[in-house]
């Protein structure tokens, strides 16, 4: 597809997005009516689901009822769109929750969802993610359903364990720590060590830099990089950008961003530049995003020269 298409292509994806707004802002018509009663059924649906379920599980660990503190948390279900000029059209599920159940006590919970499955063995960054790197995602080969159950040890400290499609197992040790160096300055580092049939031990480490230059508007520095008995070097990224809030659930951000792999003939695999803004489109639970790059990514490890390829996504996330 020529280059050219890539400006109506972000206008045709960005209308559902705007549509919901516009009819808040004028008198709500009956096919508008029926469009929020459609988007509320579905959230109350899959939320009485997930309570049902969180029911469920916590009476398998004995006679203290869910309603006595339990509680679904983190509740998100997302439809993916994407489009890009070197691969074309696609789309995907993903869907994630966590369950504190009063039978665990007050350190343990549950979790389930769907999800890619490296990123979920080895809890890579979200700003690393294909979905917000805007790459195809292949969703019987790249995708998997997954439980497992938690332990908070500490505060900074969790450990998982958990089966993956296939009932193929994997655990993870996981810690996380910030620093507020200063006033306008916040270090996070995040840590995980993990282990699975296939990449067997690895390492996660994720390092942000952010400096707020006013209380809306503030400069990231994201870096991650996995390590693997599978992988020869460091599977890598690196993101730098700025990012303006409008409120709530509003962000507008651009970043450079690069990926590679240390043992690769070509260390950076890919870099671009990619524009993101985020806002509701119902409510506060149901959450638009359009993600609009332009990246040179390097297919022919022969050929010298890199490709360069526009790329647009559209993501709706239910919080319930």
């Amino acid at each position: 597809m020529a280059r050219r298409h890539a400006l109506p292509l972000v206008l045709l994806l960005i209308a559902p997005l705007t549509s919901l707004a516009e009819q808040h802002a004028n008198t709500v018509s009956p096919q508008a009516a029926e469009e929020e009663w459609i988007l509320d059924t579905t959230r109350t649906q899959v939320r009485g689901f997930s309570l049902w379920l969180g029911e469920t599980v916590n009476d398998w660990f004995g006679d203290r009822p869910f309603e006595d503190g339990g509680r679904v948390t983190n509740g998100r279900l997302g439809l993916r769109n994407l489009w890009r000029q070197d691969e074309g059209w696609d789309t995907n599920v993903r869907f994630r929750a966590r369950f504190d159940l009063p039978n665990l006590r007050e350190k343990a919970y549950v979790f389930i969802g769907r999800q890619n499955e490296d990123e979920l063995v080895t809890d890579q960054a979200e700003a690393f993610t294909r979905e917000q790197l805007l790459l195809e995602e292949r969703r019987r080969e790249d995708q998997t359903g997954f439980a497992g159950l938690g332990l908070a040890l500490r505060r900074d400290v969790d450990l998982r364990a958990g089966v993956r499609g296939g009932l193929k197992f994997y655990t993870q040790a996981r810690y996380r720590k910030q620093w507020a160096v200063s006033e306008q300055d916040r270090i996070e580092f995040r840590e995980t060590i993990f282990w699975n049939t296939s990449h067997k031990f690895g390492s996660t480490t994720a390092l942000d830099y952010e400096h707020a230059f006013t209380p809306t508007l503030s400069l990231h520095w994201q870096n991650a990089a996995t390590i693997s008995q599978k992988t020869d070097g460091f599977a890598w990224g690196s993101s730098l950008g700025l990012f303006r809030r409008f409120g709530d659930d509003r962000l507008l951000s651009g970043e450079l961003v690069a990926t590679g792999e240390t043992g690769a003939q070509e260390a950076v695999g890919e870099y671009g530049v990619r524009m993101k803004w985020t806002q509701p489109v119902y409510r506060e639970w149901l959450i638009g995003e359009l993600i609009v790059g332009h990246y040179w990514p390097q297919y022919d490890e022969e050929n010298r020269e890199r490709d360069k390829s526009w790329a647009v996504g559209m993501n709706l996330e239910m919080r319930f």
